[in-house]
């Protein structure tokens, strides 16, 4: 199953509204807040394809109001510890 992390800049301040629609939406395992980075927030997402992914990203997380910037980086082989 394709996956894929999600970095996230959100307006300042807006944190924690951006979290809660963040976690409604289907396919996100995690949502955390970061520090220590040009980035608010990492989200961890899957789905049954990558269209899926993108559509995901795409018409969902990036249109949610007061997120600035997204960087998604797709997992291309997944390691077992």
């Amino acid at each position: 199953m394709p996956s894929a992390y999600v970095l996230l800049n959100c307006e300042l301040g807006c944190e924690v509204v951006v979290i809660d629609e963040i976690r409604t939406l289907s396919h996100v395992s995690e949502v955390n807040r970061i520090y220590g980075s040009s980035y608010d927030m990492i989200i961890k997402l899957s789905a049954e394809t990558i269209d899926k992914l993108n559509q995901i990203i795409s018409s969902k997380i990036r249109r949610i109001e007061k997120v600035k910037a997204t960087q998604t980086m797709i997992v291309i082989e997944r390691q077992q510890t």
